[in-house]
C-alpha cells in the first residue's frame, strides 16, 4: 500500500466545493494521486506555502511544454488556414477583374499580398508571445507534500484500511468463540 508522494492539482465545479483539509473553508481545488487512491480538497493559497508542498518542477515543466506546443501548433494552423482562405478569395476576385486591369493594379495586388503575408507572420509571432506569458502565469500542476503532511495522509490511509479489515473480521462468525456444548452441571467439581 505504498502511496507515492506525487499529487496532481485539479479543479472541480463550484457546486462540488468541499472543505479544505487544512482550514476547512470551501474549496474547488483538489490534490489527487496519479493512481486516484487518495485525494483531498485544498485551498489554492496553501499550494504556494513551502511548508505544505513543493511543486515538482521537472514533471510540470515537461507536461506544460508539451501542452504549450500542441496549443501553439493549433493556433498556427488556424492562422495559416485563414490566410489561405483569404488568398483563394483574392485570386478569384482577381480572375474576375483581370480582364480590364493594367500593370499598376497588378503591382498593387502584389503589394497587398505581401502585406497580408507580413500580417500573418506578425500574428503568429504575437500568438507565441502571448502563449509564453500565459503559460508563465499558470501555477504548477504536480506537487510533492512536505514529509509531515505526507505522513499524515499515509497514516489516514493505513487507519482506514485497518478499520475496514476490523469491520470485515467482526462480520465473520468464526472469529467469536463458540458456545460450550456440554452440560454445565456435570462438568463442575
Amino acid at each position: 500500500m505504498a502511496l507515492p508522494n506525487v499529487w496532481h492539482h485539479r479543479r472541480v465545479a463550484e457546486s462540488s466545493a468541499k472543505a479544505c483539509w487544512i482550514c476547512y473553508k470551501p474549496s474547488t481545488s483538489v490534490m489527487i494521486t496519479p493512481d486516484s487512491k487518495d485525494f483531498f480538497y485544498i485551498c489554492v493559497g496553501h499550494l504556494s506555502d513551502r511548508g505544505f508542498c513543493l511543486p515538482d518542477a521537472e514533471e510540470a515543466a515537461a507536461a506544460e511544454a508539451r501542452k504549450k506546443k500542441e496549443e501553439m501548433d493549433r493556433e498556427i494552423e488556424k492562422v495559416k488556414k485563414e490566410y489561405e482562405e483569404k488568398q483563394t478569395l483574392k485570386r478569384e476576385k482577381r480572375k474576375e477583374k483581370d480582364k480590364g486591369k493594367d500593370k499598376d493594379t497588378k503591382k498593387q495586388d502584389d503589394e497587398e499580398d505581401k502585406e497580408d503575408e507580413k500580417a500573418k507572420n506578425d500574428k503568429i509571432q504575437q500568438l507565441s508571445k502571448t502563449k509564453d506569458e500565459a503559460q508563465a502565469d499558470l501555477p504548477p500542476r504536480i506537487y510533492r507534500l512536505n514529509k509531515n503532511f505526507y505522513q499524515m495522509r499515509v497514516d489516514r490511509m493505513r487507519n482506514a484500511e485497518l478499520a475496514k479489515r476490523n469491520r470485515e473480521r467482526l462480520k465473520n462468525p468464526t472469529l467469536f468463540p463458540s458456545v460450550p456444548n456440554g452440560d454445565p452441571s456435570s462438568s463442575g467439581p
